[in-house]
């Protein structure tokens, strides 16, 4: 550990990862990089289990960007295998294909409707709505209340322990709809998994001789130990202020991995399990990895309240909480706050990808700005002898 950093980086994940790689590698600054937990990747982390299978700890984790830039940025560290994520929901005895196509329809109701008949189905369910405030609005404007009933309601209260009635809309907004047979879950451009995991290519990432590590470290007791120009965290904001302002709420997630003595488990990686069941979803790890064994490991997902804060809770009186903190934040300038817990925003991957990225090039760009700021200032004058000795 060195004597003095110019960047002390508070969390491993994607936002704090790629930070220290910009940093280091494209500015030649070094950085000191910690995490609570004893391994880099955040909850991107994957790893082989004791069968041998690469298995991701906390929870499925699929890369997916409409951004050629992102795209391009993390193939410097990994090369990629292509899969195109597809989930099922076990509905009625069935699964069937979410989000909601022509498919799901025509086998939930026994239907043969076509693409052009299935709009007018939809259509004439639809419960109308102006301008939809909450998630419930939202997809009973979409799909009307036999299908939210079915696929939507109960996983959303499950997965937020809240009604979809007192939910942003913005939660239900990400889901789309289909009237097509695409059973894709994503429609980006690009849509792979990192060949050797999502670990290799932090590892990877984060090989340069201008980072350090200190895993398993809390900022709070490092901060007193070492010295640093600026600090970029991607904590909790709120705990950050020593919740000055309240606690910001989240959603928490339990995990319990099972292997199984079988090859395979289910048809496609993700099931969800809107209706039936305490969990969620069951992720089966080798649809997503590409891994031939004779076993399977899979996960089911159980969401909480309590534990490791996983998910914002978009709520107004959420968002005004935070709008307090992110003012205090603003009085700190040597200070930046980024990643799904530093701005309490629940962003995708590539998505906290490309807000580290841009965080990076304001950084540069106004420590150019600074110094040529200083090249035209008058030269400070240099004080002789005599008047170093009278002062």
């Amino acid at each position: 550990m060195r004597a003095a950093y110019d960047y002390l980086i508070v969390g491993a994940g994607f936002a704090g990862s790629v930070l220290a790689e910009r940093l280091a590698r494209g500015s030649g600054k070094s950085v000191l990089l910690c995490d609570r937990r004893d391994h880099v990747g955040g909850n991107a982390y994957d790893h082989a289990d004791a069968a041998g299978i690469l298995v991701h700890k906390y929870g499925p984790h699929i890369f997916h960007t409409n951004s050629r830039e992102i795209f391009e940025y993390l193939s410097r560290f990994t090369t990629w295998r292509a899969y195109e994520h597809r989930v099922l929901a076990s509905v009625e005895g069935k699964l069937l294909p979410i989000p909601i196509n022509l498919d799901t329809i025509n086998r939930l109701y026994g239907l043969k409707l076509s693409e052009n008949q299935v709009e007018g189905f939809l259509a004439a369910r639809a419960i109308k709505c102006e301008s939809p405030r909450t998630s419930e609005e939202v997809v009973l404007s979409r799909v009307g209340r036999d299908l939210y009933e079915k696929f939507f309601r109960n996983y959303t209260q499950k997965q937020w322990g809240v009604d979809p009635s007192q939910l942003d809309a913005q939660v239900a907004a990400r889901i789309p709809v289909r009237t097509n047979r695409d059973d894709r879950y994503f429609t980006d451009q690009f849509q792979c998994m990192p060949r050797h995991g999502f670990t290799r290519m932090f590892e990877n990432m984060l090989d340069h001789q201008g980072i350090d590590l200190a895993l398993t470290t809390d900022f709070r007791e490092l901060r007193k130990e070492v010295n640093f120009r600026r600090l970029i965290y991607s904590g909790p904001i709120d705990e950050f202020f020593d919740f000055r302002f309240g606690k910001l709420p989240y959603r928490s997630l339990h995990f319990k991995h099972r292997t199984l003595q079988r090859e395979w488990f289910q048809p496609v990686a993700v099931v969800n399990y809107p209706n039936d069941f305490d969990y969620t979803r069951v992720t089966e790890f080798k649809h997503l990895t590409g891994q031939q064994h004779q076993r399977t490991s899979i996960v089911y997902e159980y969401p909480r309240g309590e534990g490791d804060p996983y998910y914002p809770i978009p709520q107004p009186r959420n968002a005004a909480i935070y709008s307090q903190y992110r003012k205090l934040s603003e009085s700190l300038p040597n200070v930046h706050f980024v990643g799904r817990l530093g701005t309490y925003r629940y962003y995708n991957m590539d998505q906290v990808v490309g807000q580290a990225l841009t965080v990076y090039k304001n950084l540069k760009r106004a420590e150019a700005a600074n110094l040529q700021e200083k090249s035209m200032a008058p030269p400070t004058p240099v004080l002789g002898p005599q008047l170093v000795q009278s002062v």
